[in-house]
């Protein structure tokens, strides 16, 4: 498979990992600041980088069913977020192929 190199982002404001602080996410992918996660304020995205994925599982959700896969950092496998696959709900199909990055695991990255 050969080595997994890191992506650098060059932006103003980059979020990054806060247990090892590899970019995540630039801040001008947010498309929502409107979401909870497991820990409190989260954020929707439309891609981050340096992150790899988990299996894709069916979980009820506060505004439905989706399929959805957790979101780890790939230096420090931390799990940060989730990715939706897929929505049920025609209301929440905006959501799908997009990111949840949650903020209590995130930091400013300089």
């Amino acid at each position: 498979m050969g080595l997994a190199y890191n992506v650098y982002l060059n932006s103003n404001r980059i979020y990054g990992c806060k247990n090892c602080k590899t970019h995540l996410a630039d801040h001008d992918d947010i498309v929502s600041r409107n979401f909870r996660g497991q820990h409190g304020k989260a954020y929707l995205f439309n891609s981050v980088v340096n992150v790899t994925l988990g299996e894709a599982a069916e979980r009820t959700m506060t505004t439905g069913r989706h399929v959805v896969r957790d979101v780890m950092c790939r230096q420090c496998k931390e799990t940060v977020g989730w990715k939706y696959d897929r929505a049920y709900e025609s209301s929440e199909k905006y959501k799908e192929g997009k990111f949840i990055l949650e903020a209590e695991l995130l930091c400013a990255v300089s």
